[in-house]
Order: structure tokens, then C-alpha cells, then sequence
């Protein structure tokens, strides 16, 4: 079953501010684009390990690297039709404490997603799949589903053209794309799949026949 058939709200956890964009923007903007509510929740504005670029800048501070993370993550969030929230947990370290613990469940039971697209594992209801780390050789990833994002690809390269502090990225996941789509047209047999998402379902499905 396509992601954009079961789900209308969409929630993605990013640890950093640009992780939606490299792994799931493809995701976003296909349930957006067929009437669905897409919510993302930055639990960091990545200024430290994720913000290379603007390091480079002399005289820099976190606070304005946090300023212009957030800024990116907005315009890239609003190119996508999602809304999204920043808990601003730190970034090496991420701290997730009780209270940030309780702070992200609060807003998953606020915003009552069908999908939860994350890290975390969560409660039962919604289906939960976990969107490709950047290294899934060194994390054990394993694709389960992959979501053609063939006809939000321009989307997806709007929202990556947003993200300024982390330009290099942007062909490996325009690559990573392309790669995701060969496999899915192997699977699928369907020709017409040029670029794809990949996830792993990590809540298994009950069905009456296989």
C-alpha cells in the first residue's frame, strides 16, 4: 500500500533541522500534496555536528547559527506545505531528558498522526517507519518500504536548495534518490519511478491472506 493511501497525518521526528529534508522530504510533500496535514518536530537545530558551512563564517556564534538553522528549516518546511516545531535540545549532545520525552509526547498526542516517521519507537496506532540515516550500512537500516517520490521530486530539490549549511549533502541525497528508485523499479516492475524514499516498517502488518 502506498505511504500517501494510508496516510493524512504525517508526523516526522528529525533530530537535527535538515534530517526531513534529506530522508523524508519526498514523504511530506506527497501526503501534503494529496490534502494531508504534515507535521515535523526538530528536536535540535543541529548548530553544532550539522552546521559545517557556517562555522567557516569567522566571528560565528551558536545562537546565530541556530537563528539561520531555523530559518532554513522553515522555508524548507513551508515548500513542503508542513508545519514545524523546534524543541531545541542541543546538538553534540542531543539531551533527551524526562522532560523532552514528555514535551514530544505531548505533541503526538496533540497532533494524532496515522504515521510516525522517526527514530523513536511510539505507541501502537499509528504505523511507524523509521527514514534512511545517512550511513544505513553502520545503523543496521534495513528498507522495508520505498515511496516514490517521483512526482514531488521538485519539491524535495526546492527544500534541499534551502538547506545553505549543508550544500554537500545535496547530491548525495539527489543520488541516494535515484538508487532508491532502481531498487523499487526491480521490485515493482514499474518503470516509471525515477526517484524514491526508503523506509523500514519496524510495526509489523496483520493481513487476512498473503
Amino acid at each position: 500500500m502506498a505511504l500517501s493511501a494510508l496516510s493524512r497525518r504525517l508526523l516526522v521526528v528529525s533530530a537535527h533541522s535538515a534530517d526531513f529534508v534529506w530522508r523524508a522530504a519526498g514523504a511530506i510533500a506527497t501526503v501534503t500534496a494529496s490534502g494531508g496535514t504534515a507535521s515535523v518536530v526538530s528536536l535540535s537545530f543541529g548548530e553544532r555536528g550539522e552546521s559545517g558551512e557556517l562555522w567557516k563564517q569567522k566571528g560565528q556564534t551558536v545562537e546565530n547559527v541556530k537563528a539561520i538553522r531555523r530559518g532554513e528549516a522553515e522555508a524548507a518546511a513551508g515548500i513542503l506545505g508542513a508545519e514545524i516545531v523546534f524543541l531545541d535540545r542541543g546538538d553534540y549532545p542531543l539531551e533527551l531528558d524526562a522532560a523532552a520525552i514528555t514535551e514530544l509526547t505531548d505533541l503526538i498526542r496533540d497532533f494524532e498522526p496515522d504515521v510516525v516517521a522517526s527514530e523513536f519507537t511510539t505507541i501502537t496506532p499509528p504505523a511507524l517507519l523509521l527514514f534512511e540515516p545517512h550511513q544505513p550500512e553502520l545503523c543496521g537500516f534495513v528498507p522495508t518500504t520505498f515511496l516514490d517520490i517521483t512526482p514531488v521530486w521538485e519539491q524535495k530539490l526546492a527544500a534541499m536548495q534551502a538547506m545553505g549549511a549543508q550544500e554537500y549533502l545535496r547530491q548525495y541525497y539527489a543520488e541516494r534518490a535515484g538508487h532508491r528508485a532502481n531498487h523499487a523499479r526491480r521490485i515493482s516492475g514499474r518503470s516509471d519511478i525515477r526517484y524514491s524514499e526508503a523506509f523500514q516498517r519496524e510495526v509489523p502488518q496483520v493481513v487476512d491472506a498473503l
